[in-house]
């Protein structure tokens, strides 16, 4: 995994996600897409990481660490703490 490889896990319905998408294309921010609408076994890890919950965006970091529906301003911090912007 590359230092600076995303994976969102995301959702079309989800306002959250587009507005995280958003901001990462504005930041030309690679990342990946992983729909849990279509793909079960994502649902399920949005559950394992969340403890339980079934909350999205789930954005995950190549340094192993994640953020769940975060704001734009948490969202760009942690972009610019792991120098990816």
């Amino acid at each position: 995994m590359s230092l600076k490889e995303i994976t969102m896990y995301s959702a079309d319905w989800c306002g959250d996600c587009r507005r995280s998408k958003r901001l990462m294309d504005e930041l030309n921010v690679a990342y990946t897409i992983i729909d849990v609408d279509a793909d079960l076994s994502a649902a399920e890890k949005v559950k394992e990481i969340n403890g339980g919950a079934q909350s999205i965006p789930v954005i995950v970091f190549a340094d192993g660490t994640h953020l769940t529906e975060p704001s734009d301003i948490d969202l760009k911090a942690k972009l610019t703490a792991l120098g990816i912007i």
